[in-house]
């Protein structure tokens, strides 16, 4: 590839590896030159199952042949077949679909804004990510990601995470939702206690306001539960997905409680491309697919042994400060930047993940196997040996 012709022409709002991916199968993606690697971090957790999973493959393949895009001024089957799917493994509801995470949030956000007029502020977390779209900037609890697009939307108030007392003195009659991720990704893998899930719920219901849950990354089998609030004694009202929902395939959604399906009317808000039949196509094959092989149970047995390898690392290297997460969803926060050790890693053939500047992520396909974690953990570990701690 002409990466001179890339640099002239796409705009630089990522800062790319040296390295041109042209192939994937599983958990292996090879570059231009022939170089396999194993991914460990499939298209921040887009991958789920993995790059080109045969039974997505042929779906996209079965919907192409036949129709690419259909207007929702029409139906499609697809598009229902999926809703159905996601309803049926979550709670009594409607589905809208859109394109990406972004999208599902700035849905959720309009719908608990629509409901009630007198209600608009929504409380999210420190450290969250929500989207980079204006509103989800906004409702985005890091100043990093907000510098220079001021004035943000207003609205959004910010609470320390698993701060009950911060969340319980924050609620007043003028709270139209409350809005986390049940592990903050990007602010560092954080898992949300059991006892700030269920607070949260309360002061909602107490409140009359909506409990929005951000499952765009630990959604869809991520965590060893179809949607990671299921780890919890607690049903969102709203539940936003994207990313793995597709196996790689661009999708969005969100899924409302039954009661809350008529804020929404014809003209209030739409997608053009929501709900493509090619995209939901993907989607039914990789729900199915979680379900058929039995990858929940895969997921929990495979993130319990990566942990233990991980924890494994930790007695050996000083550097090494916490290992956390749920599932296939895992941190390893050490006590100086990651970005060398993901270099390091990835000329070993080995990709993973840093964010929050220290806290090395790993989210593998959640089919992954036991012989691809003993080959990352050793790559690892051995960069961990070259470096000065």
């Amino acid at each position: 590839m002409d990466r001179k012709l890339f640099d002239k022409y796409v705009l630089k709002t990522y800062n790319r590896f040296p390295v041109t991916l042209v192939k994937g199968r599983g958990m292996k993606v090879w570059d231009d030159k022939g170089n396999e690697y194993l991914d460990f971090f499939p298209g921040w957790g887009a991958g789920n199952l993995g790059h080109c999973h045969p039974k997505v493959v042929q779906a996209i393949h079965n919907q192409i042949e036949n129709i690419l895009h259909v207007p929702n001024v029409y139906y499609n089957e697809p598009q229902g077949e999926l809703a159905k799917l996601i309803i049926e493994n979550s709670f009594d509801g409607q589905v809208f679909f859109c394109n990406s995470g972004a999208e599902a949030n700035e849905g959720a956000i309009k719908l608990v804004r629509k409901r009630n007029p007198h209600k608009k502020v929504i409380i999210t977390l420190k450290n969250s990510f929500h989207g980079r779209t204006i509103a989800t900037v906004a409702a985005t609890g890091q100043s990093d990601y907000q510098k220079g697009f001021e004035p943000l939307p207003g609205g959004f108030e910010y609470c320390e995470v698993n701060n009950v007392d911060m969340l319980k003195s924050m609620m007043t009659d003028k709270v139209a939702a409350v809005m986390f991720e049940p592990i903050l990704g990007e602010g560092g893998i954080v898992p949300i206690t059991p006892e700030f899930m269920q607070t949260a719920r309360e002061l909602c219901d107490a409140n009359d306001a909506l409990l929005i849950l951000d499952e765009v990354q630990t959604g869809i089998g991520r965590t060893g539960k179809l949607f990671a609030y299921q780890h919890f004694d607690v049903e969102p009202d709203i539940l936003t997905m994207a990313k793995s929902l597709g196996g790689g395939f661009p999708i969005g959604a969100f899924a409302v409680k039954r009661q809350y399906c008529d804020i929404l009317q014809p003209g209030s808000h739409g997608s053009t491309f929501g709900g493509n039949p090619v995209a939901c196509s993907s989607g039914v094959a990789v729900i199915n697919a979680i379900v058929d092989e039995n990858l929940l149970e895969n997921t929990t047995k495979m993130g319990d042994y990566l942990r233990e390898k991980l924890e494994g690392l930790k007695k050996k290297h000083s550097i090494i400060k916490e290992v956390r997460g749920i599932g296939l969803m895992i941190g390893m926060e050490l006590a100086k930047p990651g970005a060398e050790i993901v270099d390091l890693c990835r000329e070993r053939h080995v990709l993973i993940n840093c964010t929050h500047k220290n806290v090395l992520r790993l989210m593998p396909a959640i089919n992954v196997s036991k012989a691809e974690i003993d080959r990352v953990v050793d790559v690892i570990d051995k960069v961990l040996s070259g470096i000065a701690e």
